[in-house]
């Protein structure tokens, strides 16, 4: 989760975080690079007391500043579009939850298991416990598998709401009377946070996500207690 010291992007446990990731860096040098190459070229514009009589007639210099920054732009599109192909792909996933976001709190359905449904409130800073954080817990997690193709169905049953999960790359509209959907693969167990993504009222800093990531038969055992 994010905490006051993060600079950069959380900790990815989703192969697509771990692209996105790649792409921020991958772009993150391409500017570094435009910055260092500008900024030299206006300081030493800045300290040159010589002048170009040929400056009104330059095709050269004008044909390079559309080439090179068309190359440029073209080394950023293509692993975007690559990215952006792969984020919408979802396909033969081994598990289907259902999210629906209410003002203000979420519902979950587990339809491939007889319609497993949990209402997910967050708790109140008076009623955690000394190793909860604050705005951040609920009194029913979402629990799923490690190592799980799943596939999310998105929608809302008032207002517009987003369903985001920073973790795992995952950040989708809940849309009234629209499902989308989104698919991710959770590398590894733990517990990752999210919060709505879009402002759905007074209480929209109030309806947090927990996902909990188990092994497969502990989330069998999961469902087998009656959630």
């Amino acid at each position: 989760m994010a905490t006051w010291a993060n600079l950069g992007s959380q900790d990815s446990v989703s192969p697509m975080m771990e692209q996105l990731t790649f792409f921020h860096d991958h772009t993150m040098f391409i500017l570094l690079m435009i910055t260092v190459m500008v900024s030299y070229l206006l300081s030493t514009l800045w300290f040159n007391c010589y002048t170009n009589r040929f400056l009104l007639e330059g095709q050269t210099i004008e044909v390079n500043w559309t080439v090179i920054p068309a190359v440029t732009l073209v080394f950023i599109a293509l692993p975007s579009l690559r990215l952006l192909y792969l984020l919408d792909e979802v396909s033969q996933p081994s598990l289907t939850l259902k999210v629906v976001g209410h003002q203000w709190f979420w519902s979950y359905e587990y339809s491939d298991f007889g319609n497993v449904e949990c209402d997910s409130y967050m708790i109140p800073s008076g009623d955690l416990s000394e190793a909860g954080f604050r705005l951040l817990e609920v009194d029913n997690n979402v629990v799923l598998p490690v190592r799980t193709q799943v596939r999310a169905l998105v929608t809302a049953a008032d207002v517009l709401h987003s369903w985001a999960v920073p973790a795992l790359g995952v950040k989708i509209d809940a849309t009234p009377g629209r499902l989308n959907q989104t698919s991710f693969f959770i590398n590894c167990s733990g517990m990752f946070y999210g919060q709505c993504s879009e402002i759905c009222g007074a209480n929209h800093s109030f309806m947090p996500i927990v996902l909990e990531s188990v092994a497969p038969g502990g989330f069998l055992e999961w469902l087998k207690s009656g959630h």
